[in-house]
């Protein structure tokens, strides 16, 4: 990198924590702080729900797949995400805001107490949030491996430069501060793809290229599915990835409830969906072609990184290189900012004496506090990674696997057909899904191996989703639980009708 790199870089830095203080203004409340008090419009919330959605783990981790399956890894993750938005645009996002309009959540396991009970909620809260920081984690990890690439920076100190700038402007400014970086970050992600793509092209043979290229690849990379992304998988995570993008990862739940009614919420889910579908094209195709210009590579974690260095000018370099932090940045400080809201709003309030909501400027500082103790944590996790497995370990099989089981209940539990699944029913399809993980990885472990790779794989990702949902829904049939305050909710959800003005005196757990 050239001295034009760092400025590039460093100005995007700037940029960034400029805008986090700019965004302070707009932030008077926790509710302001958490979900813009439900004003963020569709366009904006579909674009920060897209670049919340990856992380610079799809140029390390996702760019390795890329390198050694070829168009696979486009089916796996990009098509099973559209799905996703496809499924719950009509099914899961037009309740979210729902939810705040009738319930005055801010948090997006609020309505739980209401819906399960408040045990329920605290189990979903705290195994939940002690998940997310391995997530988080192995994203600060993929930007310090590109850092370390690009510049030669030590993986320690690459963590700690886009943690720390991330802490600061998410810190300030909340989900305000978060969308407008994410516009920014897409911008500039826009730019720098666009200009990576093109170059590429153009040392290929043209757009020609598009077509030809795979003649000059390993066999099967133009496959739909290939090596271990096999059509199991794709199934595997296509439930996966419509349990996560539509509120089983936190932070695009919160994204949901920030916009004015469920109309708005479905067109958000809509544009994110086809940004997945089509843009992800543009990403892919400089990693799929990177067999050609560096064969046999040691560590494929490394081909995007190597292809900028190799054929970008001084100044696109830093460029590729922001686009690259944005979109970690822009999923890290949302999970941070939707993390903070279930430890403000579902977690202390219940250590508290009168179970009650803290006042509402105290309530803003524990918001801002408690987003920063947990970048500060993720980032620890992360210089400890190589323990849970790298960064496809943790993203893929620990994240993947064990973030159904958190899910099913807060997405399920939105929908009438499920309303007679308790709070049984949902502590129940947690703890089963928690345990076949376990079982799989640390009892039949072996055994599960000996069936292939590819097979393997299939079956960690799998089996504790499956099995909590199969769990979850005959619960529901074999034990149902009938409560009248739950069939009036559910039904609600259903509506876009004129809500009700939420009751401000809540406590934990109870609606007034």
């Amino acid at each position: 990198m050239g001295a034009l790199d760092w400025a590039v870089i460093g100005l995007y830095m700037l940029v960034m924590i400029g805008i986090g203080i700019w965004s302070k203004r707009k932030v008077t409340d926790a509710s302001e702080f958490y979900v813009a008090g439900g004003k963020l419009p569709a366009w904006l919330v579909g674009i920060s729900h897209h670049m919340s959605g990856y992380s610079a783990a799809v140029f390390v981790g996702y760019a390795a797949l890329a390198y050694t399956t070829g168009f696979a890894v486009y089916v796996w993750w990009a098509l099973s995400i559209t799905v996703a938005c496809a499924v719950g645009a009509w099914l899961f996002a037009p309740r979210w805001p729902r939810l705040r309009q009738r319930l005055g959540v801010i948090s997006p396991l609020e309505y739980l107490a209401t819906r399960f009970n408040v045990p329920t909620e605290q189990l979903l809260a705290w195994s939940g949030a002690a998940l997310k920081i391995f997530d988080v984690a192995a994203k600060w990890v993929a930007s310090a491996i590109l850092l370390e690439v690009f510049a030669g920076l030590p993986l320690i100190w690459g963590i700690l430069v886009v943690g720390g700038v991330t802490m600061i402007y998410c810190t300030i400014g909340g989900i305000w501060a978060d969308v407008m970086t994410d516009l920014g970050q897409f911008v500039i992600q826009l730019v720098a793809a666009v200009a990576m793509f093109g170059i590429v092209i153009v040392h290929l043979d043209g757009f020609s290229s598009l077509w030809t290229m795979w003649d000059q690849l390993p066999a099967g990379h133009s496959s739909a599915f290939n090596n271990d992304l096999t059509i199991g998988f794709f199934i595997a995570y296509c439930i996966i990835s419509t349990l996560s993008y539509n509120g089983g990862t936190w932070n695009l739940a919160m994204r949901l409830i920030a916009t004015k009614d469920g109309r708005e919420a479905r067109r958000s889910m809509l544009y994110s969906g086809v940004l997945y579908l089509v843009w992800p094209l543009v990403l892919f195709v400089p990693m799929w072609a990177a067999p050609i210009f560096f064969p046999n590579l040691d560590n494929p974690e490394q081909s995007y990184a190597l292809m900028a260095q190799e054929f970008l000018p001084a100044g696109l370099v830093g460029l590729v290189l922001a686009g690259m932090f944005a979109h970690t940045m822009a999923m890290t400080g949302s999970d941070a900012n939707a993390i903070s809201s279930v430890v403000v709003r579902d977690i202390i309030p219940t250590l508290r004496r009168d179970k009650s909501f803290l006042p509402e400027k105290r309530e803003l500082f524990m918001a801002r506090l408690t987003t920063f103790l947990f970048i500060v944590l993720s980032m620890g996790i992360a210089l400890a990674s190589d323990s849970f497995g790298g960064v496809l370990g943790l993203l893929i099989l620990w994240f993947g696997a064990l973030v159904g089981p958190i899910a099913v209940p807060m997405l399920l539990g939105l929908l009438p057909a499920f309303r007679r699944s308790g709070s049984a029913a949902a502590i129940t399809s947690w703890a089963v899904g928690l345990v076949v993980f376990a079982v799989n990885r640390y009892v039949l472990n072996d055994e599960i191996a000996a069936l292939g790779t590819a097979n393997a794989q299939t079956i960690s990702v799998a089996a504790p989703v499956t099995c909590s949902i199969i769990v979850f829904i005959v619960y529901g049939f074999v034990r149902p639980s009938v409560r009248p305050e739950v069939d009036e909710l559910v039904d609600a959800l259903g509506r876009e009708d004129e809500p009700k003005p939420a009751d401000e005196t809540r406590t934990a757990g109870v609606t007034a």
